[in-house]
């Protein structure tokens, strides 16, 4: 057997030793059989909200069990026949297996990844805020490429994009925008992206062609479920209304449609002003209650959420990723030291090994390299 066809089921076997390692896989058969005795009770049903989640922990206890299965029998599958076709002399066999290997690895490295998405409101869809730091035009450039790298990273995945809310540069770019990205593990997947984000450039806009370093700051917390109780006392609310500001011409907004919805305890401010005043009085209130629970999960779990905790001023010293275009070419997270000199695709949406990176630090407090035993 080739030595590059040993490394990748050695790859293969690493990644479904790590998931079984998160799902507990010594004690998935009990607790499945645990899930069907519930299943039966003929007064499962009394309590719908309990049995609906039951119900859910149970699938996807399932769908873990299914998927380490499915990657067990497919690598043992495609081992026997690689070492079929080495004895019989048939090429073809051979090389097919080995390709069905390599997809497999690609398959199982996926999964290994989603397993560290089991936090409470990773599921969920998300939040994503992005604003210019300071330094005018280059910052809210900057910002407009970060609004772009996302959006660019959920279409490639699949999933929905809404523009919430934008409120556009003096000359060029965003002082902020509000997106509303939904698919399963969205949250999971983007509330590592929280922080400072700095960049290091030509300035397109400077005629002098001197480098100029900017800030932005991003901001990501889950859509409330509908099945979790937000309490929101309305004394406790300020709510504007306001005429929505956008590029001219025949679409922009001749009323006061915009709303401002001001949490007074806390501080939160949320808008929308993409829809009527109904609609976005309705979306308003639900980025305030995602906010409110974003703030109780982060009471829950501080470990994950220290990137919120210290969000502060997008500025030096908050920085939590660096993008280097000039002199040289680097993304840079400064949490994981994970690096690349793919800019490009950085900036075209290739986040997952950034991302991949921070979760793996975040559940185990090791780099994905040393949670699998690597040098």
């Amino acid at each position: 057997m080739r030595a590059d066809t040993q490394t990748t089921i050695d790859e293969i076997e690493k990644s479904l030793d790590l998931l079984r390692q998160r799902m507990g896989w010594e004690t998935a058969q009990h607790r499945l059989e645990e899930f069907n005795a519930w299943v039966e009770d003929p007064n499962l049903w009394d309590d719908p909200e309990k049995a609906q989640k039951l119900m859910r922990d149970r699938q996807a206890l399932v769908d873990q069990i299914e998927t380490c299965e499915a990657i067990a029998r497919d690598l043992s599958d495609n081992v026997e026949l690689i070492e079929l076709g080495e004895m019989e002399g048939d090429e073809d066999v051979v090389k097919d297996a080995e390709a069905a290997l390599q997809a497999l690895a690609a398959k199982a490295a996926e999964k290994e990844l989603e397993a560290l998405l089991d936090g409470e409101a990773d599921a969920n869809d998300t939040f994503l805020e992005i604003h210019a730091g300071a330094g005018g035009t280059e910052s809210c450039d900057w910002a407009s490429m970060l609004a772009r790298m996302y959006v660019r990273w959920a279409e490639k995945r699949g999933y929905k994009v809404e523009l919430q809310a934008e409120n556009p540069g003096d000359e060029a770019g965003i002082k902020s925008a509000t997106y509303k990205i939904s698919g399963h593990n969205a949250y999971g997947w983007l509330k590592s992206e929280s922080g400072v984000h700095r960049l290091v450039r030509i300035s397109p806009y400077d005629s002098a062609a001197k480098r100029h370093t900017s800030f932005s700051s991003v901001w990501v917390y889950p859509v409330v479920d509908d099945n979790i109780e937000i309490e929101v006392n309305p004394a406790d609310l300020r709510i504007d209304t306001y005429r929505s500001s956008g590029a001219g011409g025949q679409h922009v907004n001749t009323t006061d449609s915009a709303v401002r919805i001001t949490h007074l305890p806390t501080g939160i401010v949320v808008t929308s002003s993409e829809k009527s005043q109904h609609q976005n009085r309705d979306i308003a209130m639900k980025a305030l209650k995602s906010r409110l629970y974003q703030m109780e999960l982060e009471r829950r779990n501080q470990a994950i959420n220290e990137a919120h905790e210290a969000k502060g001023e997008a500025g030096w010293g908050n920085q939590i990723r660096s993008y280097v275009l000039q002199p040289y070419q680097m993304v840079k997270d400064l949490r994981t030291n994970y690096e690349t000199s793919d800019t490009k695709g950085v900036l075209d949406g290739a986040l997952d090994g950034l991302m991949a990176a921070t979760l793996a630090q975040n559940v185990s407090g090791k780099s994905r390299a040393e949670a699998r035993g690597e040098e």
